[in-house]
């Protein structure tokens, strides 16, 4: 009796606000033939797969940034429509090894991988562990030592799980270093010196340090015990040898930009509502260029189509009470790096947020899918976390206004895709903002693939979605209260 009554009250509450509010009339500016032409713009050649940090990327910031200007958005970064962050990207400049007073030669007998710090490290002993050990070493004490592994991290302990797990438990033991052999020494071409990019060049713990070696490295340090220890895979020892690791690295340090535009509220504008998208790709690889018309130049034209349905009817005096930030993140493709560096320095509190309204790919259908209408449906996920208010107003008002299939399945916190952890919402989520994630599930043959172009685009399809965006937001940046956040932080993840 008390759940029919909080969703009767809820549903009641709904219906008083929309009698004296009419969206439709700027829903309807959400339109088919406006997001194609301006995917066709954003997913373009021009904008050359719009990778992060590439002149692409910049381009489409620009695009963007002008298109809010248009609107009569203000800056959303103080006084600049962008909002900048550093990528730091490590290159391997020199690396050294020695085992007792012989020194080898980078990629003749060795290669390292670039780790978050230069370091010189000297050992006296060097801990083998056999392929089958894993379980023994849950009681090792490993802590800032050496490990050599015979064959390799894959090809010792298998692909997968299996891999992560094993190299996760070394790395929460403290080991120093990972030694592992491989079999394409010498090298007739060098390894690569480029190393993984991040967004922070501090860390709260420093990973292992990686080095792959030839069979004649790890028969130096093991000397004659060498053909014993690669045959008994269940074996833990300690070996006594004088080993010197050493890595410089070359940081270079590069920038990227969120687009942020601000449509100021009224009575409520010190508290905001998130729509994002994010506007990179993958850019262009071999030749081709990666479009991202779906991934996600169809979320990109969405927040700019309905901030336009938004800013109308603010110049009609019908404006939104709360503030609405319309988000278009850089990064999201390597990591969710722009939604990072915004939660970690918002703009407008987190705490004064009411909701973060994600949209990542709502262009096409998917093939996967085996019920109801593929051409009338959207995957909504994240509304059973956080927050009891979200599904309450989603439903309500695709009820009322477009009655799409609303799909839940991506809530399944068995999903294997793990799709609620892979887009710009979850860095809202994880710092207890409530969100809802709109999405097609398309992951089939033009996924992260250079056909995924725009004229593969249902556009009446995406306009249906991208006006459930606007009317759910309508909602949730004109009702009195702030969205509860009454369901567990933990439960979300």
């Amino acid at each position: 009796m008390k759940n029919v009554f909080v969703i009767v009250f809820a549903l009641t509450a709904f219906s008083v606000f929309a009698q004296t509010s009419k969206p439709e009339a700027y829903a309807k500016t959400i339109s088919a033939a406006d997001l194609k032409k301006r995917l066709y713009i954003v997913a373009g050649a021009e904008m050359q797969g719009r990778e992060t940090a590439t002149e692409g990327q910049r381009k489409a910031a620009a695009y963007i940034e002008s298109e809010f200007k248009s609107l009569g958005l203000q800056p959303g970064n103080k006084d600049s429509y962008q909002m900048f962050y550093n990528i730091y990207e490590d290159s391997l400049a020199d690396a050294k090894l020695e085992v007792n007073g012989q020194s080898f030669q980078i990629d003749k007998d060795f290669n390292a991988s670039i780790n978050d710090v230069d370091a010189i490290m000297r050992f006296s002993e060097i801990v083998f562990v056999g392929a089958n050990a894993m379980d023994s070493l849950k009681n090792a004490n490993l802590a800032g030592k050496a490990v050599l592994i015979i064959g390799g991290i894959q090809q010792a302990f298998g692909r997968g799980a299996q891999v992560g797990g094993f190299y996760g438990m070394l790395a929460a033991k403290g080991v120093a270093s990972i030694i592992s052999t491989g079999s394409n020494y010498p090298r007739t071409i060098p390894a690569a010196r480029k190393g993984i990019q991040t967004i922070s060049l501090f860390r709260k713990t420093i990973s292992p340090q990686i080095f792959t070696v030839s069979e004649n490295v790890a028969k130096a340090i093991i000397r004659n015990d060498y053909d014993v220890v690669k045959s008994n895979t269940s074996l833990i020892k300690t070996y006594a040898t004088e080993l010197v690791l050493s890595v410089k690295k070359a940081a270079l340090a590069v920038q990227s930009s969120n687009v942020v535009g601000l449509l100021p509220g009224t009575d409520l504008k010190d508290e905001y509502l998130v729509i994002s998208a994010h506007y990179d790709h993958l850019g262009i690889r071999n030749g081709n260029i990666y479009y991202g018309a779906d991934d996600d130049g169809s979320g990109t034209v969405s927040i700019i189509q309905i901030a336009q349905a938004f800013a109308k009817a603010k110049a009609e005096g019908k404006g939104p009470r709360r503030s609405i930030v319309f988000l278009a993140n850089s990064g999201e493709e390597e990591g969710l790096w722009g939604s990072e560096y915004y939660a970690g320095h918002p703009v407008f509190p987190l705490e004064k947020t009411t909701a973060d309204l994600n949209i990542d790919m709502i262009g096409r259908s998917d093939s996967s899918r085996k019920i109801g209408d593929s051409l009338n449906y959207v995957y909504v996920v994240g509304d059973d976390k956080l927050s009891s208010d979200l599904r309450t107003i989603s439903e309500t008002v695709n009820n009322k206004y477009l009655k799409l299939e609303l799909d839940y399945k991506f809530n399944d916190p068995n999903d294997r895709q793990r799709i609620y952890y892979r887009s710009d919402h979850y860095n809202f989520a994880r710092n207890g903002v409530p969100i809802i994630f709109y999405y097609d599930g398309m992951l089939g043959a033009d996924y992260h693939r250079p056909t995924d172009t725009p004229d593969k685009i249902n556009y009446n399809l995406l306009a249906k979605r991208a006006q459930l965006v606007f009317y759910t937001a309508w909602e949730m940046a004109n009702r009195n209260d702030m969205l509860k956040r009454d369901r567990p932080l933990q439960n979300a993840f």
